[in-house]
């Protein structure tokens, strides 16, 4: 039988979300920062951000001595269940806005009016 104490420990987005949309926010952002209000480690943030980069999510580059990074929108989320679904449909329900840099046309699917949701 579960308690209230397991069923809490449980939350709807993973840690790779959390970074993603972090970063999408603020693409100057540092990751220290990324980490602090995740609460994680640096070291975990660096670990999802190589998984991002990995899977086209996301791309990293110098500015001096930072990092810049770009959301890439139209990359598909990976789950079967989400096929045909990208980023920018993720980010725009997490954010409620388009994430900087990416057009509003090439975030949102679009649906006929008459589609049942």
């Amino acid at each position: 039988m579960e308690t209230s104490e397991t069923r809490t420990t449980w939350t709807f987005l993973t840690n790779h979300a959390r970074v993603l949309s972090l970063i999408a926010r603020d693409p100057g952002i540092r990751l220290r920062d990324v980490a602090s209000a995740c609460g994680l480690t640096e070291r975990a943030v660096q670990a999802i951000v190589a998984d991002l980069e990995a899977g086209g999510y996301l791309t990293r580059s110098r500015e001096g001595r930072r990092n810049r990074y770009r959301i890439t929108p139209d990359t598909q989320l990976r789950h079967p269940v989400e096929s045909g679904r990208s980023v920018a449909a993720l980010l725009d329900l997490l954010d409620g806005e388009p994430a900087p840099g990416t057009s509003a046309d090439a975030r949102t699917p679009h649906r006929d009016d008459t589609t049942a949701r």
